[in-house]
This record gives structure tokens, C-alpha cells and sequence, in this order.
């Protein structure tokens, strides 16, 4: 039998209201993830004013911060005090950064490298008694002196005998874009994390870092689901031209180069779930650490 008019009619309208309830469900989904949940932490060094390891705990808290990063590997007789400071305060330690030992591993002397894998797998222990997912590595240095590929080669070596660490730990990996000389394109920095075939590696994606020669949301969407975590500082082109290459960092955050509503927008497309973004500026006393807390509040909400 041959359809009517009326139910053809009646056919049109309900595939158009299918299609229009399909396309408002979809545009709610990406409603969801519209803003990244990001809490808010800062490297220990930049409590400036405190003593104890309580005291910092306390004063990150009344500035507004929700966890702390310190430098890994850590003294044995400071892991309890942390881990108490920590549960007293409700602030967390949401990873560790072992820059020290990530510069290592590029050097020409095997024993030097070799102290570098080892004080880098000690941190990756220290982050998990601490409840800590991940270690932050500085990759290597590159000069007149280190070669690019000689570095990078080593690098590899170095974090291949890691990975199973970090497996053991559950902590990851988190290389970052450092002004070391090396990783200066995305995707370079996208392809040297996917060499290593392991989810145990990834990128802690430095926003005022790649502003000196790239643009941070371009950086973004090519990492991707590589981003850990982030760190959040300003730069400045204006001051940099002006009054130096170092100079450009000296911009407060939201007052520089930095376009954060497209950081943002960046984020919220690639679906970031890292949870972490870490305040990595010059320190101080309460009063600067609570301008830094609520500065970093207004650049979320772009």
C-alpha cells in the first residue's frame, strides 16, 4: 500500500525531531566537557615565608591551592612529615619533579647518566608513598658542548629502563617543554612520547614555556591525550623585544602574551583529564600566593 500524504508528512516530522533531539544530546555532551576541571598547585619552592614543612602545607592552603609539588627525590626523614602535613591540611601532592635527574641523562659520562636513572627511579618511589601519579623529567640539556640527536638518543635509553618503574610505582612519567634546546616543535614532543609504545609516559605541558617561539593551544591539541599535567606561567613578546629573553617571564599571569581563553579552548577540545595545573612563578608570602591562586582562577574560567 502506498503511503499518504499525512504519513509522509507525519514520517518527516518525526525523523526531523529525531535529528534535532540527536543534535541537542550531542551538543549537551560537549556542554559536559566545556570546562576542564583543574585544580589549582604550586612547586614547594615557592612558599617563601614559611619554615616547617606544616606551615607551608598551611600557608598554600590559606592562599587557595589544593596540593603542592616538591622536588624528588626526597629526603627519607621528610616523607612523613609531608604525608602528615598532608592529611592535617587536605592538600595533596599531586606528583614530584626531578629535574636534576632528568638533566643527567643527557651528559657524556655513563656513570653521571646512570646516577640520573637512579635518583629518578628513587623519586617515582617517593611519589607513590606520597600518592603522587607522576614525576616530572627535565629532558636533557642541549648546547655546544651535548649534541641534539647524541641527547636524545640517550634520553630514550635512559627512559626506557624507567618505564618499568614507573609500571611497578603506577606513577608516570612527565617530560617537559624546558628552554633546554631540545623538543622546541610539537611534533617532535608528540612523537618522541609515542616512541615508546608505553601509556607509562606523557607530556607535563608547559603553557609560558613554548610562547618564546610557538603558541601554547597549537602545542595543545597536538599532544593531545599525551598532556599529564600542566604548568601554568605567563610570557611576555612585548617585554622580551623590549627588555630581554628572561625578561618575558616576569609578565604577571593574565597580563602577558598568553591567549587563555584559546588555552582553554584548546583544553576543553582535546577533553583534558589531568586534573592538575601548577603555579611554576616567582614566589613569596601570602599576599603573592594568593594574587597567583586568584589570577589562576580568572585564567581557568576564560
Amino acid at each position: 500500500m502506498q503511503p499518504t500524504a499525512a504519513t509522509t508528512r507525519r514520517r518527516f516530522l518525526s525523523t526531523a525531531s529525531a535529528t534535532l533531539v540527536t543534535s541537542q544530546i550531542g551538543s549537551v555532551a560537549e556542554e559536559s566537557k566545556s570546562r576542564p576541571v583543574i585544580r589549582k598547585s604550586l612547586k614547594h619552592g615557592m612558599i617563601k615565608t614559611a619554615t616547617s614543612i606544616a606551615e607551608k602545607f598551611s600557608l598554600a592552603k590559606q592562599a587557595g591551592f589544593d596540593g603542592i609539588e616538591f622536588d624528588g627525590p626526597i629526603p627519607k626523614g621528610d616523607i612523613p612529615q609531608i604525608r602528615e602535613a598532608s592529611a592535617a591540611s587536605g592538600l595533596v601532592v599531586p606528583g614530584l619533579v626531578a629535574g636534576a635527574a632528568g638533566r643527567m641523562m643527557g651528559v657524556d659520562k655513563e656513570s653521571e647518566r646512570q646516577e640520573g636513572i637512579n635518583r629518578f627511579s628513587q623519586a617515582l618511589h617517593d611519589a607513590k608513598e606520597l600518592g603522587g601519579n607522576t614525576v616530572l623529567l627535565y629532558p636533557g640539556l642541549v648546547n655546544e658542548t651535548y649534541q641534539y640527536d647524541v641527547v636524545y638518543d640517550r634520553l630514550q635509553e635512559a627512559v626506557a629502563k624507567l618505564i618499568p618503574v614507573s609500571k611497578e610505582t603506577g606513577v608516570k612519567i612527565a617530560f617537559e617543554n624546558v628552554w633546554n634546546n631540545i623538543f622546541l616543535s610539537p611534533l617532535e614532543a608528540r612523537d618522541f612520547v609515542d616512541s615508546f609504545n608505553s601509556t607509562q609516559v606523557g607530556w607535563y605541558f608547559d603553557v609560558g614555556n613554548v610562547v618564546r617561539f610557538g603558541w601554547p593551544e597549537h602545542w595543545i591539541r597536538v599532544l593531545n591525550k599525551r598532556i599529564l599535567k600542566l604548568d601554568i606561567k605567563e610570557y611576555s613578546r612585548k617585554l622580551q623585544n623590549e627588555e630581554g629573553l628572561w625578561k618575558g617571564f616576569s609578565a604577571k599571569l593574565g597580563e602577558g602574551s598568553v591567549d587563555w581563553a584559546e588555552v582553554m579552548k584548546a583544553l576543553q577540545e582535546i577533553d583534558y583529564q589531568g586534573g592538575w595545573g601548577s603555579a611554576e612563578v616567582a614566589g613569596g608570602d601570602l599576599e603573592r600566593l594568593t594574587d597567583i591562586s586568584q589570577r589562576m582562577d580568572r585564567v581557568f574560567a576564560m
